[in-house]
């Protein structure tokens, strides 16, 4: 694969940070030799995640918003790679693969300008090639009966990653979107806003459970559309945290009942946690110790096919902050399915 780095024992040596009588995680997990068939190569471990981030801005670019989710990826393996490896963090059931990059598209991003139609189209091209990249390796790590975790880029990426896990698993799978925003836009060239409306309309997609809703940022067509379609269901951030008309703990059991019938993909938007800053960051959202308890009741779930970590966008200054947050998603979710 053109666009896939692998990560290295030299990149690991190099961010490591060993301290006597400690092992940290970076010291057990797993890395590929090579190219040669990812697949191939995955099948003959004994490992059940396959970690891999996605280097790009472009599909957040082509929805109009804030870049910088390119630098989520090495944000976090920084991080990750320097927790304490413990009987609680299944370190040797972690294959850390590397990242999709893609820089000539990162580069001609500058050249473009959001306020010029033709540039967004030009744009909301280049994301089709990337979500051809993402659902082929999606679908190579699905097929040798691992689980994907990904990290990075916009939340254009659920459209491919949804597509690779369906098409490895030759059915339609279902999904559970903890965000701000329903992702749901209209089919009108693909970017960050639309990847579960495409996935839905080409039949990768069957149910689809939005998780807190901002109601500010939502419109009356898509509210409209939404109750129509009876394999869609949602719930609003107020509804749970505002005006308190149902709970978070039963929502996520209606969540569950409307998604874990079959194969489901796990989607967690930055969006939706308050203060983290992503490229829509709020001020008013989920805190991040129930967007952990939320990784958690899912990542349980038999069913739970990938988790997919989106949309943060990391400063020199933020850096440690989303590095940790991640960190503490993917192995909430780790921990969670490993006790099943």
């Amino acid at each position: 694969m053109d666009n896939l780095k692998l990560f290295t024992t030299s990149e690991l040596n190099s961010i490591l940070k060993k301290r006597p009588k400690e092992t940290k995680l970076g010291e057990h997990i797993l890395l590929l030799p090579n190219f040669k068939s990812i697949y191939e190569q995955l099948l003959k471990l004994d490992v059940t995640y396959v970690v891999f981030g996605i280097k790009e801005d472009v599909g957040v670019f082509s929805n109009y918003g804030n870049t910088g989710t390119s630098n989520a990826w090495d944000t976090t393996i920084k991080i990750l790679l320097n927790i304490q490896s413990n009987g609680l963090t299944h370190a040797k059931k972690i294959v850390i693969l590397g990242c999709l990059e893609f820089p000539k598209y990162q580069e001609q991003l500058n050249e473009l300008d959001q306020n010029k139609k033709k540039d967004i189209l030009k744009a909301r091209k280049k994301v089709e090639k990337i979500d051809e990249t993402v659902s082929y390796l999606v679908s190579q790590i699905v097929s040798a009966g691992k689980i994907p975790i990904i990290i990075g880029g916009g939340h254009n990426n659920a459209y491919g990653t949804i597509k690779g896990t369906s098409l490895a698993l030759k059915k339609p799978i279902n999904t559970i979107n903890f965000d701000a925003h329903h992702d749901f836009r209209a089919e009108e060239g693909r970017h960050s806003g639309n990847g579960f409306s495409y996935a839905y309309a080409e039949g990768f997609l069957k149910n689809y459970f939005i998780f807190g809703l901002h109601e500010n940022y939502t419109s009356d067509t898509i509210f409209r559309t939404l109750e129509k379609l009876k394999t869609v269901k949602y719930n609003t951030f107020e509804s749970v945290m505002v005006k308190r008309e149902k709970s978070f703990d039963a929502e996520m059991e209606r969540a569950l009942e409307h998604i874990s019938s079959r194969h489901f993909g796990l989607e967690i938007d930055c969006d939706a946690i308050q203060d983290i800053p992503s490229s829509a960051m709020t001020p008013s959202g989920f805190s991040v110790n129930k967007a952990r308890a939320f990784v958690n009741h899912f990542g349980k779930q038999e069913n739970v096919s990938y988790l997919h970590i989106c949309e943060a966008v990391p400063t020199p200054e933020t850096e440690t902050q989303v590095g940790k947050l991640i960190s503490y998603l993917i192995t909430d979710f780790i921990r969670a399915h490993e006790s099943i």
